[in-house]
C-alpha cells in the first residue's frame, strides 16, 4: 500500500463476512491496529499480529474523547515509515466516529488515507429483521439521539438504532423516542447481528433498559407508526390541492381561508378553557390544517415552503434563547425578557426594519383584552411598573371614583376604558389571564342561566312574567348546584 494511512472494515461478525479485499488486506503480515477486540473476526484470525487500542476506553470518561485520542494515535503512527494498518469493526463508512476524525485529521496534515470496504451490520439487521432499507428505513445513533429532547426522524419510518451498548444508554434512547412514540409501542432488541449469538427480542417501548441481554453488539429496531407523521399530513394537504384533488380546496386562496385560521383558533381556545385534552388534540389539528394549507398554497406559488416556516421560527426560537442554546446567564425570568427584547430589537435593526417601538410587536388585530395585556407586559419590561400589588389595587379603585364622577357618555366611556384596563393589570399581577377569566365567568353566566330558564320551564312560567326576586331564587339554585 502506498497510503499512509490504510483503514479496513472487519464487517459486522464473523469472519465469514469479510470481503475479498478486506481478506487479502490483512493476510498480508503486517501488523494490524484493531479499535476493538471485542469483535468475533480477531478471535477467528489468530494469526494475524492484532494491535487492539481498548485500553484508551479505560483512560477517557467521554467517548468523544476516547476517538479523538484513538485518531490521534493512528495519526502518529502514520509517521512512522510503513504507515500505520487500522482496522474498525463493520464498515469504515458507517456508525465509526474514529474513522471521520481520522479522515478529518489526516486531510488537514496532508495524509492520504485508503478505504478497504467492509460490510456494515445493517445488511445482517436487515436479514434478521426481515426489512427492505427502501421502505424507509432511517439509521440513528444510540448517543446521539440520547442527546436529544425528541427524535430527528419522522414515525412514519423505519427506524434502526445503532450502537445501543449499555442499559444506561437505552433509558436515555427510550425517554427520547417516547416522546414521539407511545410507551406501549412494540420495538425490537437486535443483539450480535451477524454472529452466532444474533437474537431478536421482541418487547414494548418502555422496557427496552431492563433487558439483560443488551450489549456492545446491541441495535434497536422502531417500527413505523401507521399514523400521526406530519410528513404524511402534507402530502394529504398538497393532494387536496392537486389537479386530481378537491376543486374547493385548489380553489382557496391565502384570503379566503382567512377566517378559517382564526376561527380555529378561537376553536381551540374553547378547548383549552373547557379543560379537555380530547377536544384540544382535535382543535389542534384543525388549526395545523389551516397552517399546511397556508404552506401549500405558497409553495405552489414559490413564495415560501413549509421546511421555511420550521426553519426561520426554529432558528428565531434558538436565537432568542442564548441563556438554553449558548453561553448567555440569566437570573430568573426578567432577565429572559429583556434579553428577550434586547435581542428582537437587534434582529429589527440588523434587518434595516424600522423601530416600531415597544409595542410594535402586539398585533392592532387582537381581541381588546389581549391587547391590554400585551401592552402592560412590555412596559413593565423595561421597568415601567408599580412596585408593589397594593398600588395596582390603589389604581382600580381609582378608576372607578372616575367613571362615577364621569359626566356624558364619552367621558363614561373613557373613564369605564380606564377601569377595565387597570383591571386587567390587576389579572397581571394576580398572575390570571384576563380573557380566560372573563370567558370562564362567561360560562358560568351561561349555564347558571340555562338551568334558571330550564326551572322557570318546569315551574310554567315565562321568564318575563316573573319577578325578580323569583328569577333570583332560581339563580341561587343555580349556584348552589355547582
Amino acid at each position: 500500500m502506498t497510503s499512509s494511512i490504510t483503514i479496513v472494515g472487519l464487517g459486522p461478525g464473523r469472519a465469514g463476512w469479510l470481503t475479498q479485499e478486506a481478506r487479502d488486506a490483512l493476510s498480508a503480515g503486517r501488523e494490524v491496529w484493531v479499535r476493538t477486540a471485542r469483535h468475533p473476526t480477531v478471535a477467528e484470525l489468530p494469526g494475524i499480529l492484532w494491535k487492539p487500542m481498548d485500553s484508551f476506553y479505560e483512560r477517557e470518561e467521554d467517548f468523544s474523547n476516547v476517538y479523538l485520542a484513538i485518531a490521534e494515535e493512528i495519526l502518529r503512527l502514520a509517521e512512522r515509515p510503513e504507515g500505520v494498518f487500522y482496522a474498525v469493526p463493520g464498515s469504515p463508512r458507517v456508525g465509526e466516529a474514529t474513522v471521520a476524525q481520522i479522515v478529518r485529521l489526516a486531510g488537514q496534515r496532508g495524509k492520504t488515507v485508503h478505504i478497504v470496504e467492509g460490510l456494515s451490520f445493517i445488511e445482517p439487521a436487515l436479514g434478521a429483521l426481515g426489512l427492505d432499507a427502501l421502505d424507509g428505513l432511517y439509521l440513528a445513533d444510540a448517543l446521539e439521539l440520547a442527546s436529544r429532547y425528541h427524535p430527528p426522524f419522522p414515525p412514519s419510518v423505519h427506524a434502526l438504532v445503532a450502537q445501543l451498548y449499555s442499559r444506561t444508554l437505552a433509558t436515555d434512547v427510550k425517554l427520547t423516542l417516547m416522546n414521539q412514540y407511545p410507551e406501549e409501542h412494540p420495538v425490537r432488541l437486535l443483539h450480535a447481528a451477524g454472529t452466532d449469538a444474533e437474537e431478536v427480542e421482541d418487547l414494548p417501548l418502555h422496557a427496552i433498559d431492563r433487558s439483560e441481554k443488551i450489549a456492545h453488539l446491541t441495535a434497536l429496531y422502531v417500527p413505523p407508526l401507521t399514523k400521526g407523521s406530519l410528513e404524511e399530513f402534507q402530502e394529504t394537504v398538497a393532494h387536496l390541492r392537486a389537479p386530481e384533488g378537491c376543486p374547493w380546496d385548489r380553489e382557496q386562496t391565502h384570503k379566503s381561508i382567512r377566517g378559517n385560521l382564526l376561527e380555529e383558533t378561537y376553536e381551540a381556545l374553547e378547548a383549552l378553557d373547557q379543560d379537555d385534552p380530547v377536544h384540544l388534540a382535535e382543535e389542534l389539528g384543525d388549526l395545523l390544517l389551516q397552517i399546511l394549507l397556508h404552506a401549500q398554497i405558497a409553495t405552489e406559488a414559490g413564495e415560501f415552503r413549509m421546511a421555511d416556516v420550521i426553519a426561520g421560527v426554529d432558528a428565531k426560537i434558538r436565537r432568542r434563547h442564548p441563556h438554553v442554546f449558548g453561553e448567555v446567564k440569566v437570573n430568573g425570568v426578567g432577565d429572559v425578557l429583556r434579553n428577550w427584547e434586547e435581542i428582537k430589537a437587534g434582529e429589527r435593526e440588523q434587518e434595516g426594519k424600522e423601530d416600531r417601538g415597544l409595542f410594535g410587536g402586539v398585533p392592532l388585530g387582537l381581541p381588546a383584552l389581549e391587547q391590554a395585556i400585551g401592552y402592560q407586559k412590555r412596559a413593565a419590561r423595561v421597568g415601567f411598573d408599580w412596585p408593589e400589588i397594593s398600588g395596582v389595587r390603589a389604581k382600580l379603585d381609582e378608576e372607578i371614583g372616575e367613571l362615577d364622577a364621569a359626566r356624558g357618555d364619552e367621558e363614561r366611556e373613557a373613564e369605564l376604558g380606564d377601569l377595565i384596563f387597570a383591571a386587567v393589570n390587576y389579572a397581571r399581577w394576580l398572575k390570571v389571564d384576563p380573557e380566560a377569566a372573563l370567558r370562564e365567568a362567561n360560562a358560568r353566566f351561561r349555564v347558571r342561566f340555562e338551568h334558571v330558564e330550564a326551572a322557570a320551564k318546569r315551574l310554567g312560567k315565562p321568564l318575563k312574567e316573573m319577578s325578580l326576586e323569583e328569577l333570583d331564587a332560581l339563580w341561587e339554585q343555580a349556584k348552589a348546584g355547582e
